[in-house]
């Protein structure tokens, strides 16, 4: 069994590996299944591993929180559960299918709330008795996808928005290597909390937010100084890095360059 950290990012939420844990719920965001035959369809050879690394990476976690009394139960799945837009891919129904099984065997509830990846989705998972929501709350916390800001955000009770989309990961440069690291971020929104986590996906590290363009309406509307105050939490190897605010990481590197 692997030696997982557990990092609190905020009272009453924890970080485990690239998953959240809030009560007994186990959050996980953005597995785009199916995404090896779609590069494969555009001429990018990558073997088809992620849906059996997403199950064997679930069950380190669970596995490990067992062992530390502090089971899960419920598992919710923060959007973009599949990959391709406009279809569901032949990859896609076969391992969808497959991971809500597994899924409905190992947690009493299932929730996934619908990403823009998900326009099939509830069909699928109509099938298999999953609920589908487009965002879901556990006390003062609200999960939603991040790939669109409610129109209501104002009037929400929830003091902390937890999202996806973004896929964020920091890219670490020693010289001409660069090495990215999936991250946790967490600032402020509209005077909520927001936390942004990284993707369950292990085809990709994800979008460096340093140096790629920002993905999320909730990022990309943030005023610079309030994009800096974000703070960095990378995910490497299950042990959780802090590696301060975003300010902090480029004054950094700007001294080393």
């Amino acid at each position: 069994m692997k030696s997982i950290e557990i990092k609190k990012i905020m009272s009453g939420v924890e970080i485990v590996d690239l998953a959240l844990k809030i009560e007994d719920y186990l959050i996980i965001s953005d597995l785009h299944l199916g995404y090896e035959q779609s590069l494969n369809s555009e001429g990018f050879m990558i073997p088809k591993f992620q849906f059996q690394r997403i199950l064997e990476r679930l069950e380190e976690i669970m596995e490990f929180l067992h062992s530390n009394s502090s089971p899960v139960s419920k598992i919710i799945i923060n959007g973009d559960l599949k990959h391709e837009f406009g279809k569901i891919s032949r990859q896609e129904w076969k391992e969808v299918n497959k991971l809500l099984v597994y899924l409905k065997e190992h947690f009493e509830e299932i929730i996934l709330i619908k990403g823009n990846h998900d326009n099939f989705t509830p069909y699928i998972t109509s099938i298999n008795e999953i609920r589908v929501e487009e965002s879901f709350s556990i006390g003062r916390f609200q999960m939603l996808h991040g790939h669109k800001i409610p129109e209501n955000l104002d009037e929400l009770e929830e003091g902390t928005l937890i999202i996806g989309h973004e896929h964020p990961c920091i890219g670490l440069r020693s010289g001409e290597r660069v090495e990215k690291i999936k991250c946790f971020l967490r600032g402020e929104f509209h005077e909520k909390n927001l936390i942004v986590m990284p993707s369950f996906n292990f085809v990709t590290e994800g979008s460096d937010i340093l140096h790629e363009q920002l993905l999320s309406p909730f990022l990309k509307n943030l005023e610079k100084n309030q994009w800096d105050d974000f703070e960095v939490y990378g995910v490497e190897n299950f042990e959780v890095f802090h590696f301060g605010r975003i300010k902090q990481i480029i004054s950094a590197s700007q001294r080393f360059v």
